[in-house]
């Protein structure tokens, strides 16, 4: 199977290749489990999902932490039949826990979520999931709305997406749990997510 994201940082201030810097920064810890590829347009992060994202939410809670508004936007997929396999992107979870029923599954997607660390850092995101080439794929996607509105970082439904708020540290442990729990463990799921900081509109 193939893992990985595509990710853009984009800081609204005159001092963004600092701000854009500083997060990359934070992705040296994850460079042995993860190959990343930085170009002038976003970072690729290949590799299995707990370091990937990690990696994603340790770049991003790096710069909110600055006051300026920052807005990352990220495309991550497993199983896409159009990449080769990559044996970095292994995942127990994906092999195990789907054969598990629906119930089970977002039971253990709540559990993750009450372990994850907090890191003192608020943000907002608003994500979709799409299930692909799936009869009754919705089910899964029904089945990862019920978690989600339970996760305690649920904010709202919005058309086409879901909106998330909370601490970076349980908002992307809720969209890792949504990518790993929910769809065919062996199929192609993506996510289209969108995660601001510091937004002058909320304040």
């Amino acid at each position: 199977m193939f893992i990985g994201a595509q990710v853009s940082l984009y800081p609204m201030t005159s001092d963004f290749i600092r701000v854009i810097l500083s997060g990359l920064e934070a992705l040296s810890p994850w460079r042995d489990q993860l190959r990343i590829e930085t170009d002038d347009m976003s970072t690729l992060m290949v590799g299995a999902p707990e370091p990937l994202f990690t990696a994603i939410r340790d770049l991003f809670a790096r710069v909110a932490r600055e006051p300026a508004h920052v807005t990352l936007h990220t495309t991550i997929s497993r199983g896409c039949p159009g990449e080769p396999d990559e044996p970095s992107c292994r995942c127990d979870a994906l092999t195990v826990e789907q054969n598990l029923s629906l119930v089970e599954r977002q039971a253990l997607a709540l559990a993750a979520i009450n372990a994850a660390p907090r890191l003192g850092v608020k943000i907002d995101v608003q994500f979709s999931l799409y299930v692909m080439g799936q009869d009754r794929h919705m089910d899964e996607i029904y089945g990862c709305i019920d978690f989600l509105k339970n996760s305690g970082t649920f904010l709202r439904s919005k058309n086409f997406c879901t909106r998330l708020s909370g601490d970076a540290g349980a908002v992307f442990e809720t969209v890792q749990q949504a990518f790993l729990r929910f769809g065919p463990a062996s199929g192609h799921v993506t996510i289209d997510l969108t995660a601001s900081a510091n937004s002058p509109s909320a304040r």
